[in-house]
């Protein structure tokens, strides 16, 4: 699809990303709890707008390098599916409660939780070994391709996000009742992440 290369995989792989703990899902509860499923609303904006500004920040350096090195570009993908794998590995022997607080005024939800996500140095990082991952060099259509990733990747932001404020008192609650479960779901991810890296790096 639009050199997509397995795209059910790749919204699959958001949707994961997504239900991963993170700084944007932190201030998206903090926000909810403090403000409602406006301020819940107005964060998952600001996460959204922060997160489309570092996706094309890498798009440009992914772009340049599928343009002018085509072998290094190859290489990218296999070095993309490691630091998934990586990224895997480390929800599987993670720590449980190592996840770090988020601090959210109550007010401006929107410009707080663009700059958390903004000032997350992890994410461009990210984001420079995901898409590689998902394109078709033989049918790469250039700005449109990443165009079509970078749209599918806010719109199922902003319905998982608003879904999350929508039962972000349940969830919260759930959270804190069940410390256990949510370790092992982490963990499940993990195992995920780790398949997710073989199964691409072995294509």
């Amino acid at each position: 699809m639009l050199g997509i290369g397995d795209y059910g995989a790749f919204c699959a792989a958001i949707l994961l990303f997504l239900a991963l703990p993170g700084p944007g899902t932190f201030a998206l509860l903090t926000s909810t709890g403090k403000g409602g499923f406006r301020a819940g609303a107005a964060a998952t904006l600001g996460l959204i707008v922060g997160d489309q500004v570092l996706l094309w920040a890498a798009v440009a350096g992914v772009a340049a390098l599928l343009a002018a090195y085509p072998a290094v570009f190859k290489a990218v993908q296999y070095a993309g599916a490691a630091y998934l794998a990586w990224i895997g590995l480390k929800l599987i022997f993670a720590k449980p409660g190592s996840a770090s607080p988020i601090r959210i005024e109550p007010r401006d939800y929107a410009r707080q939780a663009f700059f958390i996500t903004l000032l997350n140095p992890k994410a461009i990082v990210f984001y420079m070994a995901f898409f590689p991952l998902f394109i078709d060099p033989a049918r790469h259509q250039g700005a449109v391709t990443f165009a079509a990733m970078a749209v599918t990747i806010a719109l199922i932001t902003a319905v998982y996000c608003l879904t999350l404020c929508a039962f972000a008192q349940a969830v919260t609650e759930k959270v804190r009742a069940h410390r256990r479960l949510g370790a092992w779901l982490e963990k499940a991810a993990g195992v995920f992440l780790v398949g997710f890296g073989i199964r691409l790096g072995t294509q």
